[in-house]
């Protein structure tokens, strides 16, 4: 019998005693006959492997069948070729199941351990192979004598614990448990299981009750048959006969295991613990948690953050065999586990002794750990952001793959069951915020983006990773007004800050890349102008009213997002930031005399008040051409995490500043051979284009609104209408007013974003990949010429064809033609 056989059981016992009567055995000795960590993940979800403890030793077990099964180490080339593969399926395999920490513990030590043994001198592939096996063999020992130590803690705390409420020191106790944490739950003798055991062995034992745990009965099949094995006098009670079974008397002391134990005490176990918790202490009966060490979590401040798995509705509608047994059509709430506040607990029982609850009725965890050496090392360097969510964990490729393929919903979208051994997973995010991945397999693909907490760019600098809640639901407000240009959300998970999206396939790829390369995309500009009409139009109170518009509002308050934006376009190029960087030395003249100009200064000032306070409608906040993924036909925006309310000219001006960066940058990106006339005459036609399309549409649906009594509170129909005195007129005052006051505004923020993305921190691959720093330099000389007129003089502007004939001026500035541009002073 293997070792996951010996853990299984899940359809009863084996078919020999004997394995029961050497636990340890198995688990010691045929560990190399295990499956590896494909086969352990599958049976560590479909809940094949359960209980905290027997979660990490069965991937640990697991990963050591596959390194010794697959040649101890032969099967490498290096010791870091050992390391990443130790990485990636412990990556993979702590996606099997959320809620037990004892998982990610056990991935963060092998995962640290194999660091340690491949940088070590003399290192090879075997050694650290060796290391790693030696470590899983060590995790599986630690575990039964941490079980035996947890025992005799639990028994003379719950003896004393009677002993002081004025039972005899010598009255044998009447126990209930629930689920199973005994030796099919751990490597051998159990946690709360194992207390029960330990009272036994003291002849302290008079009965044990265990629950049958529904809805997958863990109680019933696996520790009624260990107590039966044992010898135990025991009865089995259902679930929802426990709370008469503890107010008629017949229990003196609850002790229940943990798969999660939060800073302050609050405890997540299997669904029903928190019921028999609250029953106990209505009938004054003791309520015990019995878990390693290893279950603490020191960094989840309650209970409120730890993550509760939802298991198969079919748990509850079918019974074991698959025929179903509920009302077809009725819906299915099924948690896994609930959490038990810590006031409702007596003393938490681990291997190291027991955690007594403070006057407040919490419990000092992280005390406790620090007092026996337990808080584990900060991990990086300090000048690295830490996440502040409880329980996150940066996903690699092999943990954004372990991720999907444990979610039904989301697999079948990549690929039919058990298929992800052969999906493809790439990270592919260019951008300076994020990490993107694409899941590509037999079914489909999906877009992964996790938000860390630092930009990606500069890891010592923290940003939120609540801009995952912002893009997730932005992307979903704007696909309400604009579907077809918005990838559809899938999923939005809070605690790893990750979004799964629609996956857009080949040819959509991003803009910027098809503009640089020198394509034409004709659709593009009515495209983005059809989106920005009717995403702006339709979160403005042109479309709201005004309780609405203030929901708005309080709901993308991106305070942290928006800051950066202020700091990188309104201020850091006018200063002597940090984080700026330009083509040096060809344009240091420039940098300084726009740090001197008195003039860009004051007008960049006065743009930022208008971002600050023009709260308008709700921003893509980032639209620009490296956020819009598009074909010849179809155009989407993506990448919205800088989402927020603001000025409507905002998002306008930055797809005009980014057409016109393009455009300057085609010079230098053009040759003798692709001179590209063509796309820079386009660029220009695109940049017209989209800005009448924009407000012809903008205009259009604003009228619409009124006709059809459908405007929001700031033009309402009684007012504006048609059937109003003068509402005709002043409709079309209104308008005029409007788009007079908007051109100026969206130059000016054109020409804002043109500056910082040559002086400041982020820049455009448009101009980056112009391989000679002179003939860059010369391009965005020019951008800068044009960018400070846009931002100092917007005025000046009658319309998008004036700043066109602007821009097509400062870029010849009667120069030579763009492939000779080296000979420009």
């Amino acid at each position: 019998m293997t070792a996951l056989e010996a853990i299984r059981w899940r359809q009863g016992p084996p078919a020999s005693l004997q394995l029961l009567d050497q636990r340890l055995l198995p688990l010691q000795t045929v560990y190399i006959n295990v499956g590896g960590p494909s086969e352990s993940w599958h049976a560590i979800k479909d809940m094949a492997i359960r209980g905290a403890p027997a979660i990490a030793i069965a991937a640990a077990l697991a990963l050591a069948a596959e390194l010794v099964n697959g040649g101890g180490g032969t099967q490498f080339s290096s010791p870091s070729a050992v390391q990443e593969h130790v990485k990636k399926q412990m990556a993979y395999l702590v996606t099997s199941r959320p809620t037990a920490v004892n998982l990610s513990i056990a991935e963060q030590q092998l995962t640290a351990l194999a660091a340690k043994a491949a940088s070590a001198p003399g290192a090879t592939a075997a050694s650290v192979t060796e290391a790693v096996v030696g470590a899983c063999h060590a995790m599986l020992q630690a575990d039964v004598a941490g079980n035996k130590a947890m025992g005799d803690f639990g028994a003379k705390a719950i003896l004393a614990e009677l002993t002081a409420r004025g039972r005899s020191s010598k009255a044998p106790v009447r126990a209930l448990t629930h689920c199973n944490t005994g030796s099919l739950a751990t490597a051998a003798y159990g946690t709360a299981l194992g207390v029960v055991r330990a009272l036994a062995q003291r002849g302290a034992l008079e009965h044990v009750f265990c629950t049958e745990t529904r809805p997958y009965n863990q109680g019933s099949r696996l520790t009624a048959y260990e107590l039966v094995h044992d010898g135990l006098p025991a009865t089995l009670v259902a679930d929802s006969a426990a709370g008469a079974l503890l107010a008629a008397g017949r229990v003196d002391a609850v002790v229940t295991g943990a798969d999660r134990v939060a800073a302050n005490g609050d405890t997540a176990n299997k669904i029903g613990t928190l019921s028999l918790a609250v029953n106990a202490q209505r009938c004054g009966v003791p309520f015990y948690i019995a878990a390693p060490t290893q279950t603490l979590d020191p960094n989840m401040a309650d209970g409120s953050h730890i993550p509760i798995e939802e298991r198969s509705p079919s748990e509850l509608t079918h019974d074991i065999d698959g025929r179903q047994v509920a009302a077809p059509g009725i819906q299915v709430w099924n948690p896994g586990f609930d959490v038990t506040p810590a006031e409702l607990i007596q003393g938490i029982i681990t291997e190291k002794g027991v955690i007594e609850r403070l006057q407040d009725g919490t419990f000092d965890v992280r005390g406790f750990m620090a007092s026996h050496g337990l808080l584990p090392p900060q991990s990086g360097s300090a000048q690295v952001p830490c996440s502040t969510i409880p329980g996150f964990r940066a996903l690699d490729a092999e943990g954004v793959r372990g991720y999907l393929a444990a979610d039904p919903e989301l697999a079948r979208r990549i690929g039919p069951s058990r298929s992800e051994a052969d999906w493809q997973v790439r990270e592919v995010g260019d951008g300076n915020i994020n990490y993107v991945y694409i899941v590509k397999g037999p079914a489909g693909g999906l877009v992964v983006k996790q938000g860390l907490p630092y930009i990606r760019i500069a890891r010592d600098w923290a940003l939120t990773q609540e801009r995952a809640r912002f893009e997730a639901e932005a992307l979903q407000e704007q696909a309400r007004h604009a579907p077809v240009h918005v990838p559809a959300v899938h999923r939005f998970d809070a605690q790893l800050a990750l979004i799964v999206m629609e996956y857009l396939p080949p040819p959509h790829s991003i803009v910027r890349g098809q503009l640089t390369a020198g394509a034409l995309l004709p659709r593009l500009p009515a495209h983005v102008a059809e989106f920005m009409a009717a995403t702006l139009f339709g979160t403005s109170l042109f479309a709201l009213d005004t309780i609405r518009w203030r929901q708005q509002q309080a709901r993308f308050q991106n305070g942290e997002l928006c800051r950066l934006t202020e700091q990188v376009i309104f201020s850091d190029p006018y200063r002597a930031a940090r984080v700026n960087r330009h083509t040096t030395p060809q344009l240091d003249a420039e940098a300084a005399a726009l740090r001197a100009d008195p003039q860009a200064k004051a007008a960049a000032a006065a743009l930022k008040a208008k971002f600050c306070e023009l709260q308008q409608a709700l921003l893509h906040g980032d639209l620009h051409t490296g956020s819009i993924m598009a074909t010849q036909e179809t155009t989407y925006m993506i990448d919205a995490e800088f989402a927020c309310v603001g000025p409507i000219a905002f998002d306008v001006g930055k797809m005009v500043g980014n057409l016109l960066l393009a455009f300057f940058a085609s010079d230098g990106l053009a040759s003798a051979a692709e001179p590209r006339h063509r796309q820079r005459r386009w660029l220009l036609q695109a940049t017209e284009e989209m800005y009448s399309n924009f407000t012809n549409t903008f205009v259009s649906r604003w009228t619409t609104a009124v006709q059809s009594s459908t405007a929001g509170d700031l033009c309402p129909a009684d007012i504006f209408g048609p059937e109003a005195a003068g509402g005709a007129e002043a409709l079309q005052v209104a308008q005029a007013t409007f788009l007079l006051e908007l051109l100026p505004d969206v130059l000016a923020f054109a020409g804002a974003v043109m500056i910082r993305r040559i002086v400041g921190i982020a820049h455009v691959a448009d101009l980056d990949t112009i391989s000679d720093p002179d003939i860059r330099a010369v391009c965005e000389r020019r951008a800068l010429r044009c960018a400070r007129e846009l931002l100092v003089n917007p005025q000046r502007f009658a319309d998008m064809r004036a700043v066109a004939a602007h821009a097509d001026a400062a870029r010849t500035d009667g120069a030579q033609p763009h492939f000779a541009l080296q000979t420009e002073s």
